[in-house]
């Protein structure tokens, strides 16, 4: 294989595992929207069947975990575009900034949220 063949060879190689990485990662996103969904049926529909008190707290974080899975599954398209797009340009595209303090902000608001709910229902 001359030089040239081999360059291209790898080339092709770097490009079919960048492919690669770019679907795993949408799967993962994926992956973490279907969690929120398990987690907002769990929280707003499974735990106040089993506790006493008020539900709708329960209900309020449960349909916010489900409205966030809704957002990371949108976003993995979103995303996976991108990141194709500059794949065939020979580009890299960064993971947007307000992207990221988005979901930071509704991780961290979900979690202050759940423990609040879980506090007030203590007794």
């Amino acid at each position: 294989m001359s030089g040239a063949s081999q360059e291209e060879a790898a080339d092709a190689d770097a490009l079919r595992r960048t492919r690669l990485a770019n679907e795993r990662t949408y799967l993962a996103w994926w992956r973490t929207g279907l969690t929120s969904f398990a987690v907002g049926l769990g929280a707003g529909k499974l735990v106040p069947e089993l506790s006493e008190g008020a539900a709708w707290p329960f209900e309020l974080v449960g349909t916010a975990f489900a409205v966030t899975g809704i957002a990371f599954i949108a976003y993995a398209y979103i995303r996976q575009k991108q990141v194709e797009d500059a794949v065939v340009r020979g580009r890299y595209a960064a993971f947007n900034p307000s992207a990221s303090l988005t979901f930071a902000t509704v991780g961290i608001l979900l979690g202050l949220g759940t423990t609040i709910v879980i506090l007030a229902g203590t007794r």
